[in-house]
């Protein structure tokens, strides 16, 4: 299978992103049932929906990027890089369609939001990630993530967030 990845750029691009986006929440409900009120406060506190209406805004540079995986001409997984302020970029909404997992296209996303965060200049890279991430967390930590406690990050205390970084 052909993967290509692309920097979201164009409409077309950015209506993938967008469903993606979208289906990636769809999945965490129906994976923690019992947090679909955390999940949709998170999406109401980050303003997902509005950061999405001005998506170039958001996720391009010099502040984010947004990396979109096709595979076989279909839109196949996405990542995105938001810019935290501090010399860190946070590696967000990560998901990759069932139909192409195990097929490195996890792995692609991740080297390209790594990369792409090096290229703009940020020093350490950070992610949140729940605990039934089964197929990104042992993912993560192969290219170099490591885990951290932060009480002030999404989660906090929780143990049912794992906070992830490296440094670039």
């Amino acid at each position: 299978m052909a993967v290509e990845l692309l920097r979201v750029r164009g409409a077309e691009d950015v209506k993938h992103a967008r469903e993606l986006v979208w289906e990636f929440f769809d999945v965490l409900r129906h994976r923690y049932p019992e947090m679909i009120n955390d999940i949709d406060a998170y999406i109401e506190d980050q303003n997902v929906a509005e950061s999405l209406d001005d998506f170039l805004t958001w996720f391009s540079p010099p502040v984010g990027e947004c990396f979109l995986a096709i595979a076989d001409g279909q839109p196949a997984g996405i990542v995105m890089l938001k810019d935290l302020k501090d010399g860190s970029a946070e590696m967000n909404r990560m998901y990759v369609r069932k139909n192409v997992r195990g097929l490195g296209v996890g792995r692609k996303l991740c080297d390209a939001a790594i990369n792409g965060a090096r290229d703009m200049g940020f020093k350490t890279l950070r992610l949140d990630a729940l605990h039934r991430h089964v197929e990104a967390l042992p993912l993560y930590e192969s290219v170099g993530f490591v885990r951290y406690h932060d009480t002030d990050a999404v989660g906090g205390d929780d143990a049912r967030f794992i906070h992830m970084k490296m440094p670039l």
